[in-house]
């Protein structure tokens, strides 16, 4: 901290002008996060920045605001609602903590039937795919649940339904599902995971649970493919959790879980605080966080509606598609991703022998895409893939733009070991002529490899350099 203070434009000039070093965010398209809304609703969000959401009493319209939201996604999820009967759930700051309240209820549920039972209740686990997000080990390792992951293989990147159910046992808190792969947006079958499950729930008189991780999808399929049957229509889906940071929406710092009944959420996870002014249900992680978001999500669920959502989620369907057909076309890309699924396109090249996915996404950020690549999880790790998350604000034009671009690098990419080799040839035949031993082909190929690597080393060394 600096000893004295400086003026206000200064302060605002030095970060502005450092933040101009970040990444475009609607080129970001490592990201399911939305990077766009209508001015309506920034202006919403900013004159409500200064609300400290968990001042209920204080703010009770925001509170009614979040009940509002939490009904409309319970019913959006098909919950079992009697007439009047208020939805159970609550807004997180993403995902991941609705993930992390989810598990909890899983996990004290169990344990409190275990010791009903007189039974041992100290080894809790769950199981899932190996594709599962981050904060799934996340939870595992904070709160002390065995992971069991039901490993990939080459060409199929989701959780296998009977794999699963065959890893379930007396200790199993839950089975998540997940509802778009973040490796390649793929649905995972939850109507077989539910089915499978209700016969070892039948056979060994076990009650084994399903939660959804719908992060991607929840706000996909509703719209999209409206028959599938993944949500509360299944018996042993007892929690959905779902961003409204990402198909919902919303910029980044609100998601949901929601909950099948009262019986789903053990009642001692609930606190109860009356210091704020009046008496205060609460069940987060953290306690105070901005109600910017939350009116914001209830914003774009009363502009759009359903059939708004619907419109949005075709668009970026049908621009998924648009970016995949031109990848097709290039002929040098393996799809991975699915048509049927959250609408993202991840590819692996047919070739790359000579240059891999890594230094395609590379040499994309020179023309300011930000196209990650990555490698499969086990037992798939051999897989590399590069991927594109098509958004709200990804138009049909940059799908076409970035497809030239992606042409451009691969024929940099090819080019550029031939023009290594013209250099070498020639620095061959002044050897020659000054009477040196002319060099074999794995010798030359040698070469062309360590120049090649070489000149990647110094392009990634050389990226934060300033001119």
């Amino acid at each position: 901290m600096p000893e004295n203070s400086i003026p206000k434009e200064a302060a605002f000039q030095i970060i502005n002008d450092e933040l101009m070093l970040d990444g475009n965010p609607r080129l970001n398209l490592a990201s399911f996060v939305t990077t766009w809304m209508e001015p309506e609703c920034d202006k919403l969000i900013m004159d409500s920045i200064n609300k400290n959401y968990v001042d209920m009493d204080e703010y009770p319209v925001t509170t009614e605001l979040q009940n509002r939201c939490v009904n409309m996604i319970a019913h959006l999820f098909n919950a079992p609602l009697g007439d009047g009967e208020a939805a159970v759930g609550v807004g997180t700051v993403g995902s991941s903590e609705a993930i992390m309240l989810a598990g909890l209820a899983f996990k004290r549920k169990w344990q409190n039937k275990r010791k009903a039972e007189g039974k041992p209740y100290d080894k809790p686990n769950i199981v899932t795919g190996a594709n599962v997000q981050v904060c799934w080990e996340k939870f595992a390792r904070y709160f002390e649940v065995e992971l069991k992951e039901v490993k990939l293989s080459e060409g199929y990147y989701v959780m296998d339904p009977v794999k699963a159910v065959e890893m379930v046992d007396e200790n199993t808190i839950c089975v998540a599902a997940i509802l778009g792969s973040t490796l390649n947006g793929e649905f995972e079958d939850v109507k077989l995971l539910n089915n499978l499950l209700i016969e070892k729930n039948k056979e060994t008189g076990w009650d084994t649970p399903i939660h959804v991780d719908a992060a991607s999808g929840g706000f996909i399929a509703p719209f999209l493919y409206p028959e599938l049957e993944w949500d509360f229509r299944l018996p042993l889906v007892k929690s959905i959790n779902v961003s409204g940071h990402k198909y919902g929406l919303v910029y980044a710092g609100i998601g949901w879980v929601i909950w099948r009944s009262k019986e789903d959420l053990p009642e001692e996870l609930i606190f109860h605080i009356n210091y704020l002014g009046a008496d205060q249900p609460t069940f987060t992680l953290n306690f105070s966080k901005g109600s910017s978001q939350v009116i914001a999500q209830y914003y774009q669920l009363i502009r759009l509606g359903y059939e708004g959502y619907r419109n949005v989620m075709e668009n970026c369907h049908e621009n998924a598609l648009v970016l995949k057909q031109g990848l097709e076309k290039t002929g040098r890309f393996n799809i991975v991703s699915k048509d049927d699924g959250v609408p993202l396109v991840a590819f692996s090249l047919k070739d790359n022998k000579h240059h891999d996915e890594f230094e395609v996404s590379d040499m994309l950020r020179r023309f300011g895409w930000i196209v990650p690549a990555y490698t499969m999880p086990a037992d798939a790790q051999h897989i590399i893939v590069l991927r594109v998350v098509i958004r709200e604000d990804f138009s049909r034009t940059l799908a076409e733009r970035l497809v030239i671009d992606i042409q451009k690098v691969l024929h940099e990419l090819d080019t550029l070991p031939a023009r290594v080799r013209a250099k070498l040839a020639i620095a061959g035949e002044a050897d020659a002529q000054n009477g040196n031993v002319k060099k074999t082909d794995i010798e030359t190929q040698r070469e062309v490899m360590a120049y090649w690597k070489k000149y990647v080393s110094e392009r990634k060394s050389n990226k934060n350099k300033i001119c």
